[in-house]
């Protein structure tokens, strides 16, 4: 570790030197140049704030000589090579600027072109109007629902303790707590780093069970009770597929698998975990709708909802069906985008399988408004949300509430060194390494989280307000514009298609293709699935 190496080299050389000066005393001049650097080092490993100079001391400085000169590296790309600008990585500098409390103003107006095809704002209004004084909270819970929960609009994404480290977790779950927000556990399981700082929980069930699992990997009613029975735990989600690798399943290196993630996942130390494409505790539609009464019974009435990333429009035209059959809804369904990210993932997967964001969130809002089912089921977005104006354009199109996993590692301090499935993350975020871990100073970056959190969903009340709105469900699909090419714009009522209120369930006219889709799905199978609706489901390779 480089620290270690510091401190090793640091007394090595002012040993050599002292003894050296025993013989030689001019070799004391040598510690004018050599004492400055080793003070230098000593307060990069010991301060608090920065977590890359806390595990590199002295050598960390270069990456923030870099950052030092990123405007004008940024306005080189802009000017030079537009296709090749990496917007993803101006958003992470914003969230840097907002969890550090910096100035977040910039001058000489939008670095964008607003000529290029793509380029998307809101429309504002000429009355503007002062943002709510309060935050507004969604309320989650339907009809089967006896403990509903009030959730914010803004709320940590889907990460697992073993992708993350256990100060990572610490961190979001403080900030969650200071600030009033969700957080989702991952796949992963309940760890002590969830539970400790007692901030609100989704406690996730992905198709390996993970802490609520049989020693064969089969789902144990009495484990689950026990563990949503915790007061923190205030929803269950139930992963189907998420954005990154839909239909792959989860994939945790045996180099992360110690004996504490081990013992909560109920698997073998040192080996990695695949988890399957599917779950064997349903294979149907109307399945699915039994399971989630079966959790939402077994969790005494906390709401239970289902994730995922979708793939064919008649698959969830078969979930709406399966809902209007045997008359039990989830209470909330999140939506990822196929854009969404993940420590480790196949290439084919993240590149090209998946509905991007946009596209799946309106199609899950309106085939529910389609089927009359929107009114009491939730809908929880994810897929690159980092921004006010992100959160503004996703509940223009249909969102109830919006989940960031991406956002939230920015401000935990990510600088995005591509090292999440090797166990070396620098900045202790995404290892279990105890000498990167160590850097991570879980106070000051739930500090960080926590102040995003707050001035994201401020920027958010701006935006609305300079809309001429004070209610974030006042926002339509018609507030959102797009340029479609060089000379037109359209707005997003204009580009995708809406339904009414169980339009779907009458005989109608429907967009193209629709009605097809429509009619063939069907609650006792998935589309292409065998008349049987059997499938193997797989199961857990721990080899």
């Amino acid at each position: 570790m480089v620290r270690n190496w510091f401190y090793g080299l640091s007394l090595t050389v002012l040993t050599v030197i002292g003894l050296t000066a025993l013989r030689w005393p001019g070799a004391l001049w040598a510690l004018v140049p050599v004492l400055p650097l080793v003070a230098l080092g000593l307060r990069d490993a010991l301060q608090t704030r920065h977590t890359i100079l806390r595990n590199f001391p002295l050598i960390g400085h270069f990456r923030y000589l870099l950052e030092g000169v990123r405007p004008e590296v940024q306005q080189y790309f802009i000017e030079s090579n537009i296709d090749a600008y990496p917007v993803e990585r101006e958003f992470r500098s914003v969230i840097y600027q907002r969890a550090k409390g910096d100035l977040e103003t910039q001058p000489f107006g939008t670095q964008r072109d607003v000529y290029r095809v793509g380029y998307e704002w809101a429309e504002h209004s000429i009355a503007a109007l002062e943002p709510p004084a309060e935050v507004p909270r969604v309320t989650v819970g339907g009809p089967d629902c006896t403990r509903p929960y009030a959730a914010s609009l803004l709320n940590v994404s889907a990460m697992s303790y073993g992708s993350l480290s256990g100060r990572a977790i610490l961190a979001l779950n403080r900030a969650a707590k200071a600030e009033g927000f969700q957080h989702n556990t991952g796949e992963g399981g309940l760890s002590p780093y969830h539970l400790e700082p007692g901030g609100d929980l989704v406690w996730q069930i992905g198709t390996a069970y993970f802490g609520c699992r049989t020693g064969d990997g089969r789902f144990d009613d009495e484990l689950f009770r026990s563990q949503a029975a915790r007061e923190s735990v205030r929803m269950i989600e139930l992963k189907l597929s998420q954005g990154a690798k839909p239909g792959h399943g989860g994939i945790l290196p045996g180099v992360k698998v110690t004996e504490e993630i081990a013992a909560i996942r109920r698997v073998k130390v040192g080996e990695t975990v695949f988890s399957p494409p599917s779950h064997r505790e349903f294979s149907t539609p109307a399945g699915l709708m039994e399971f989630i009464a079966r959790l939402r019974r077994l969790a005494d009435g906390k709401p239970v909802g289902v994730k995922l990333c979708i793939g064919r429009r008649s698959d969830f035209f078969a979930l709406c069906k399966a809902i209007l059959e045997t008359g039990i809804k989830p209470d909330f369904i999140t939506v990822d985008g196929g854009e969404g990210g993940t420590a480790a993932a196949p290439l084919e997967f993240s590149n090209s399988v998946g509905m991007p964001g946009r596209d799946a969130w309106i199609l899950a809002h309106t085939a529910l408004v389609g089927a009359g089912l929107r009114d009491d089921i939730r809908l929880f977005v994810s897929g690159k949300i980092l921004t006010g104006f992100h959160m503004i354009r996703a509940l223009a199109l249909g969102a109830d509430a919006c989940n960031s996993a991406r956002g939230m590692m920015f401000a935990l301090g990510c600088i995005q060194s591509l090292r999440c499935n090797t166990n070396l993350c620098p900045t202790g975020i995404t290892t279990q390494k105890p000498s990167l871990v160590y850097g991570l100073h879980v106070e000051e970056k739930s500090r960080r989280v926590a102040r995003w959190h707050r001035e994201t969903l401020k920027g958010m009340l701006e935006l609305l307000g300079a809309m001429g709105f004070t209610d974030p469900r006042d926002l339509r699909p018609e507030h959102i514009f797009r340029r479609v090419d060089d000379l037109r714009v359209r707005n997003m009522k204009e580009l995708y298609d809406f339904l009414e209120p169980g339009q779907l369930l009458e005989d109608r006219d429907l967009p193209r293709g629709m009605r097809d889709e429509w009619d063939a799905a069907r609650p006792d199978r998935w589309s292409l699935q065998p008349e049987a609706g059997q499938h193997g489901g797989g199961k857990i390779r721990e080899e």
